[in-house]
């Protein structure tokens, strides 16, 4: 089944996680051993000259030994704790500045186009975007624990170097990155490798603080304890390279096959190989490596191409060749790009015109990645379509298949939905003010004048949260054209305005919605779906990572049963249909006959069941997404709103599902 590429994927990269920290214990277990036995020279002749393995076991080696993993054992904890905070942090750390979501510089919204369109035709919300001003060469990488809160930082070299074909096929990368579920084990490579080079930063320290006091201190005592100390220092800053090489050797373990994944991914959801191939070809020509920042090393796993320059780089790339992946896209590609580079004026940027994109011969991979879309050359991601149905959908698979995958029917959807919104509307929800409205005009945009006016009484005056008439005007009438299958879409366009409100902006916004949404004493499927999805991504702890907790649908079965007894409701009117809609789809958990359909459900009890269908091992939930897919679709069609819902418990688990 299709759909058991995304979610095996993204059990495999969990897994990966225990792979990575067998790596870690043996480096750290042979940094242990390197320590010790300078250790052990230094001490031999207090120790009566005991042989090695003699001394590791008395209380001077186990008291190094002990140090030693205490030291690395802190430095990646405290790494891993810096980290917790997600994406935006990581892009702190290398220095990388925000890009305000109403920018008017040329290349940044170039950039967010982009994503953009990337977003709504994955189904992923608009990452945060990043820029790192300072750094010439053409990289990128994306960070995050989950898809839903993934954060985009890419070079200045690339905004300003590379063509709109170009930056595409790079953002279609990192976006397999975020689909892949690769950007977890990225974060906390870099906090397992900071443990293993402090032995080294130690090093550096003594050897420099040796030196130092040598010189300043002309007694012999002194002075042969400040050589000591350089000598120590100068030693264990030789074993720190130890650690620089196991952390190189980690990284080329974990990421060189997940960058080829990547790029077939790309070549897939953009349609055309020449754009990421001619990105490869300039960072073969310019370079990527990124010179301001002290972490170059520690991201080098996690960028489009290598951004720190190494020895050994055949066996410590965490990047197979340029030529070679460049090859792997499409045979003779590296070719065509040299000529056209000869045909250029010497000295000009190579142009990247796009060309009718041919038959990828990396089939072998592109069977690994999402869904196959329908492959024309026609269709890439970059013309803008025309227009979009709004009738119900037919569903001949099961809705679980549609997950990580990038068709080009949703590809066609998100150009037609940018191309078709008034410039007025789309620049207002990149404001905090126009978002915040937004959300209010999803809740009222369908309801009579009057009934607008009253609802919007609700709300407590604020200079951006309270009711803004001005802003209103702008957005309902361009929501009431797009009709209800945009109402998300241009939600998640909002969502990197809304991220910039603070944590007591998030919690009222939230309130004022609820408000909104409950005045008529009714909550539909719609305002079910919005405020369940603002509640995940709004929360203070969107952005740290969830843990597996449950590996059987027994451990987790009153959740299945809330979610579906939600689904087999929505899915008809009649009581009875519902009850056998519910049977039917428990009875694929085992159950059916004793589970009871529950009358209503809460928001409170649907935030409850998601949560904990979150915490489910990968290759679990795709039944619980075409178990839920079985009700809505039932009698051979799936309405939007169903589908929107369909959307929002798919987002919850952090199964990214493509625009219906």
């Amino acid at each position: 089944m299709a759909s058991s590429g995304f979610f095996q994927r993204q059990a495999n990269a969990r897994r990966n996680t225990g792979l990575l920290i067998l790596l870690f214990l043996t480096a750290v277990s042979l940094i242990t051993l390197a320590v010790c036995l300078v250790g052990y020279l230094v001490t031999r002749s207090e120790t009566s000259a005991l042989p090695f393995h003699y001394w590791l076991l008395s209380s001077h080696g186990l008291t190094t030994a002990g140090a030693v993993i205490a030291l690395i054992t802190f430095g990646s904890l405290v790494r891993w704790v810096d980290l917790s905070g997600g994406g935006t942090r990581v892009a702190k750390m290398v220095g990388a500045r925000s890009i305000d979501p109403d920018t008017r510089d040329p290349d940044e919204r170039k950039l967010r186009n982009i994503v953009e369109e990337m977003s709504i035709a994955s189904g992923v919300p608009v990452p945060d975007l990043y820029v790192m001003n300072n750094e010439t060469g053409i990289n990128a990488f994306v960070a995050g624990y989950s898809p839903g809160e993934a954060v985009m930082v890419v070079t200045h070299g690339a905004l300003t170097r590379l063509n709109r074909d170009e930056l595409q096929g790079v953002v279609g990368h990192e976006f397999s990155h975020i689909l892949n579920g690769d950007m977890r084990i990225n974060v906390r490579l870099i906090a397992l490798l900071a443990g293993i080079l402090m032995i080294g930063q130690i090093g550096h320290f003594l050897l420099r603080a040796g030196i130092y006091s040598s010189k300043s201190n002309s007694r012999d005592r002194d002075g042969r304890a400040q050589a000591a100390m350089a000598l120590i220092g100068l030693a264990l800053l030789i074993i720190g390279y130890v650690g620089v090489f196991f952390g190189r050797l980690i990284q080329s373990a974990v990421s060189r096959q997940r960058e080829m994944l990547a790029d077939a991914s790309s070549v897939q959801f953009t349609r055309n190989p020449e754009g990421i191939g001619a990105a490869l070809f300039k960072i073969g020509m310019k370079g990527g490596y990124l010179d301001t920042t002290s972490h170059a090393s520690d991201m080098n796993h996690m960028c489009f191409g290598e951004s720190a320059r190494m020895k050994f780089t055949s066996l410590l790339a965490s990047h197979p060749p340029i030529e070679a992946r460049i090859n792997a896209i499409q045979p003779g590609l590296m070719a065509r790009l040299r000529s056209r580079l000869r045909d250029t004026q010497p000295g000009s940027r190579l142009q990247g015109k796009p060309s009718a994109p041919g038959k990828t011969r990396i089939t072998d991979l592109v069977s690994q990645v999402a869904e196959q879309a329908q492959p024309s050359g026609k269709h890439r991601l970059s013309p803008l379509a025309t227009s979009f149905s709004s009738d119900p959908a037919p569903t001949a698979t099961p809705l679980s298949s549609r997950v990580g995958t990038v068709s080009a029917d949703s590809e066609r959807f998100a150009c037609a939905l940018l191309e078709n919104l008034p410039s007025t509307f789309r620049n207002l929800l990149y404001t905090r003010a126009g978002a915040v409205q937004l959300c209010y005009s999803l809740v009222i945009y369908e309801l009579p004048t009057e009934q607008q006016t009253k609802r919007l009484g609700l709300i407590p005056a604020h200079p951006v949260l309270g009711v803004q008439q001005d802003l209103l005007t702008k957005l309902l009438p361009a929501l009431q054209s797009a009709g209800e299958r945009a109402s998300f879409p241009v939600l998640e366009l909002a969502m990197p305005a809304l991220r910039k409100l603070d944590p007591d902006e998030r919690a009222t916004l939230q309130e004022n919605v609820r408000k909104l949404v409950q005045a008529d004493n009714r909550v539909t499927l719609f305002e079910l779906a919005l405020t369940t999805f603002l509640w995940r991504h709004l929360a203070q702890s969107a952005g740290q990572a969830v843990p597996i907790r449950y590996r059987s649908f027994r451990q987790v079965m009153p959740a299945i049963q809330q979610v579906l007894s939600l689904f087999a409701r929505a899915g008809t009117d009649a009581q009875d249909e519902a009850e056998k809609l519910f049977r039917e789809a428990m009875s694929g958990f085992g159950k059916g006959n004793t589970e009871i359909l529950q009358s209503k459900i809460t928001m409170q009890n649907l935030k409850e069941a998601l949560m904990t269908l979150n915490q489910l091992s990968p290759l679990l939930k795709p039944a619980i997404i075409d178990a839920c897919g079985h009700c809505i679709s039932h009698d051979g069609k799936v309405e939007v709103r169903e589908y929107e819902l369909m959307r929002l418990v798919a987002d919850q688990l952090d199964c990214p599902m493509p625009p219906l």
